[in-house]
């Protein structure tokens, strides 16, 4: 019985450590509607990536390591934690210096980089995506299906497929785009597990406040 709770304790203890680094198939990039957020979740927290002075859109929920088949997550590193400047630098595309330190610790320690180069490489895949600018220019709140989201990203970047990304809601909101890259950033067809498609066809879109 000993070596049998002994072993239990032990193969638990290897669990919670997480997977290794490095060892993942693609990455998902994520993209999170900012005043869609700020509704549902944000401004009861009073979270200050919501306040009026700024004007985010899509903001870097974070650049994911994935497997075709599920996903590691809080990876085994040696790499050292980010500063608290590598993370308030990415704040203009994140909205929050806080968020950057969490998608580190849950995903970043599964890249395989340091720290400054997995925010670098977060950067990049950032910007290798347009944002439909349409969505900026909406002043007041809408309602449209899900797929519009979907149709506005696959016309603005053209070596996008229709299985290279995913539209997300939450509740009756608009929540999310994924998109799908390899590891030097190219789209890539999604596994089964990232595809979450919303299908609803009124869902709402709340614009820049």
């Amino acid at each position: 019985m000993r070596w049998l709770v002994f072993w239990v304790l032990t193969a638990t203890a290897a669990w919670a450590e997480g997977e290794q680094a490095g060892d993942f198939d693609y990455y998902v990039l994520s993209l999170s509607w900012s005043p869609n957020w700020c509704e549902t979740t944000g401004d009861a927290r009073g979270a200050d990536q919501c306040d009026a002075r700024h004007d985010y859109g899509w903001v870097l929920h974070g650049l994911w390591p994935q497997y075709h088949r599920g996903w590691p997550s809080y990876c085994r590193t040696s790499e050292t934690p980010p500063t608290r400047r590598m993370t308030a630098e990415m704040t203009d595309i994140q909205g929050s210096s806080g968020l950057a330190w969490h998608q580190w610790k849950k995903h970043g320690t599964c890249s395989g980089l340091s720290a400054q180069s997995y925010f670098d490489l977060s950067r990049e895949a950032y910007d290798s995506v347009v944002r439909p600018e349409v969505f900026r220019r909406l002043d007041r709140t809408v309602q449209l299906p899900a797929r519009v989201v979907e149709e506005a990203f696959l016309r603005a970047n053209p070596k996008l497929e229709r299985d290279m990304l995913t539209v997300t809601c939450n509740g009756r909101y608009i929540a999310e785009v994924r998109i799908c890259l390899s590891n030097s950033l190219q789209p890539v067809p999604c596994g089964r597990d990232v595809v979450r498609d919303c299908r609803l066809k009124d869902a709402v879109f709340a614009p820049i406040r």
